[in-house]
């Protein structure tokens, strides 16, 4: 419930009932909650309770410190744009402060931990770029990185930096003196996913507009977000908090966590309001361990983030330019490579593509069970540049976009039977309908190119399973086990699928 409406609702039960009065519903405020004083205030200005919950929420804002300046004690300025900053609902349009406000908002916030970086004191991207990556100031290395080179810094990015301070200085208020990093964890959470109300975004919407829930100005407007939107924004509010954490990128995610000075991980899940979920969950068949990025890395994953969505759009231009925004801070990314060259293909610039590729030729990142063998394909003459982009096409969840994607990996296979992920994709298109019986024989048609990929091996363990063949499905699940445990990878689905063969069907001898 909007806070304003709260109070208006408890303020005509004071008429109806004639029982609460100001002073009254002020003793009920949360002493630690800004926005329910400023709700106050907003309702109550003229009498003396609305002009101490001003004076209260001004105190949290400024950590109750006492200072020379007086405006840090007392407003100077008009304070009703900050009010509705602060209490502004994900339904209202956002607010731009002037520089007296900005100016004021950022003294409340001089105490707070990203201060400290030197990123924090840079105005180019130039300057950002020469930093060490713990030295780096996120968001602002996110504004710097996105606005043009000719402007100076804009308002409107400092509003959004003030934004993140109000909401930094808004946790702060409700922690101990000299908290814990448990502590600062759980008042995050509650501020961003319970007060505040973040989400992940309904799939329709984000489907559609994934940029939108990935930009930081975007998540902090809409207060919705994506893993890579809501992440960032964790990771923010962590700087400005002191709390030490590492952004965690399984294959097409990413999340937080903190580790203690014992090795306790508490992983920090942002799609699922900060839940811990076992680190175990987040390997896959083909992902042995989980890739740490640092806050560098993290700005350069926001523009491959933003290029996924033209490269889908079919807008390869717009995608390698956003690719090579992200190369500045993701110089030698495995991903970033490939990807960047495959749209080179794309635009008909196969020099460029091609020496991306080779780049990558062979090598098997550090997270991974296995190279990428679409790059591989086209370097052999197995495949061409429209072939690559049949398999990377996006379906939404209706069976048409399937359809038409299985028809184009058709086309592509019947021009060259030799790509490898053509056979594999247009078995998953099968397997997304629902239609195993017509998964299986190209399944097998794969691992008989390319014998070696665990999934492929998997997959076919549970189709055969599930159609009764058990011999089979043992010999697939055990050429995955082989696979995986010869690199000391022990997946949790394997297991799984282990234990529900022995249920039914002792192993056998084969």
């Amino acid at each position: 419930m909007n806070k304003r409406f709260f109070f208006l609702f408890i303020f005509l039960s004071a008429r109806l009932f004639a029982l609460p009065t100001p002073s009254l519903i002020y003793s009920t405020l949360d002493p630690t909650s800004v926005t329910q004083h400023f709700a106050f205030y907003e309702l109550y200005s003229h009498t003396p309770e609305g002009k101490q919950a001003l004076k209260h929420a001004w105190a949290l804002l400024n950590g109750n410190q006492t200072q020379e300046d007086p405006a840090l004690i007392w407003p100077s300025i008009d304070v009703k744009p900050i009010i509705a900053f602060v209490n502004r609902s994900s339904q209202e349009k956002s607010i731009d402060l002037n520089e007296e406000q900005l100016s004021m908002i950022e003294k409340l916030g001089r105490h707070l931990g990203n201060r400290k970086l030197k990123g924090y004191s840079t105005w180019t991207l130039q300057e950002t770029l020469e930093l060490p990556s713990d030295e780096l100031d996120l968001a602002r290395a996110l504004f710097l990185a996105e606005k043009d080179p000719e402007e100076t810094f804009p308002l409107k990015a400092r509003s959004y930096e003030a934004n993140i301070d109000l909401m930094a200085l808004q946790i702060l208020a409700r922690l101990p003196e000299n908290p814990s990093p448990e502590q600062k964890i759980r008042a995050i959470n509650d501020y961003i996913f319970n007060e505040m109300r973040f989400r992940f975004p309904p799939h329709s919407l984000y489907a559609k507009d994934i940029d939108m829930y990935t930009l930081l100005p975007s998540v902090l407007d809409s207060r919705r977000g994506v893993c890579l939107g809501v992440s960032i924004l964790y990771l923010c509010l962590a700087q400005r908090l002191e709390l030490s954490l590492e952004a965690i990128t399984p294959p097409g995610h990413i999340y937080v966590r903190y580790i203690d000075p014992q090795g306790e991980i508490t992983n920090i899940e942002t799609t699922a309001r900060g839940i811990d979920i076992p680190s175990e969950q987040y390997l896959g068949l083909e992902t042995k361990q989980l890739q740490r990025r640092t806050i560098r890395e993290v700005v350069g994953l926001a523009f491959m983030n933003q290029a996924a969505v033209s490269w889908h759009r079919e807008d390869p231009a717009t995608a390698i330019k956003l690719y090579e925004q992200g190369k500045l801070f993701l110089p030698n990314d495995y991903l970033i490579n490939m990807f960047l060259g495959f749209n080179y293909l794309f635009i008909g610039e196969q020099e460029k593509g091609k020496k991306l590729l080779e780049s990558i030729q062979g090598v098997i990142p550090e997270h991974s069970i296995s190279a990428d063998t679409v790059s591989e394909d086209y370097l052999l003459g197995r495949i061409d540049a429209e072939g690559i982009q049949a398999i990377y096409s996006e379906v939404n969840e209706s069976r048409t976009s399937i359809l038409a994607k299985q028809k184009r990996i058709s086309d592509t296979l019947a021009k060259h039977p030799l790509f490898r992920q053509g056979h594999f994709h247009l078995a998953v298109t099968w397997l997304q309908l629902g239609r195993y019986k017509e998964a299986l024989p190209i399944l097998e048609h794969y691992i008989s190119l390319y014998p070696s990929d665990p999934s492929a091996n998997y997959y076919l363990a549970a189709i055969y399973a599930e159609r009764l063949n058990y011999i089979q499905a043992w010999r697939h699940l055990k050429a995955a086990e082989h696979l995986v445990h010869a690199q000391n990878h022990h997946p949790r689905a394997l297991k799984e699928l282990r234990q529900g063969l022995e249920r039914i069907c002792p192993e056998p001898s084969i």
